[in-house]
């Protein structure tokens, strides 16, 4: 059974850094790339960055290029999305996925990252 727990959501200040976590289980991690997505209140799920298979690549959103990070460490069947100089508007249920189970509506319960003074 696939599972994707995220964790790491925090409620941080303008400027300031978040590292979100992400573990997974139940398939063959190192044979999928991963996605980071997101969701803000009254808005539609949004992807944000991607990690290939063996973290050779990776792409990102126009709205958070250069402030965010992701990694993965396939050993610890883990990704990870460093979140710097956070902005309110990044405000939002910060979610882990394979693109197969995206398209599927398949989702974890998120990790909250609320961006606020």
């Amino acid at each position: 059974q696939v599972q994707l727990v995220e964790s790491g959501g925090d409620t941080v200040q303008p400027g300031g850094s978040l590292r979100l976590s992400c573990a997974a289980s139940g398939f063959t991690f190192n044979s999928f790339a991963m996605n980071w997505y997101r969701q803000a209140p009254g808005k539609e799920r949004e992807l944000v960055a991607t990690i290939s298979p063996w973290g050779g690549s990776t792409t990102y959103a126009d709205s958070v290029k250069g402030r965010f990070t992701t990694s993965r460490d396939n050993a610890k069947k883990m990704v990870y999305l460093q979140m710097n100089s956070l902005k309110p508007e990044d405000t939002a249920v910060y979610y882990c996925n394979t693109e197969s189970r995206a398209r599927r509506d398949l989702w974890g319960q998120g990790t909250q990252v609320t961006v606020s003074s």
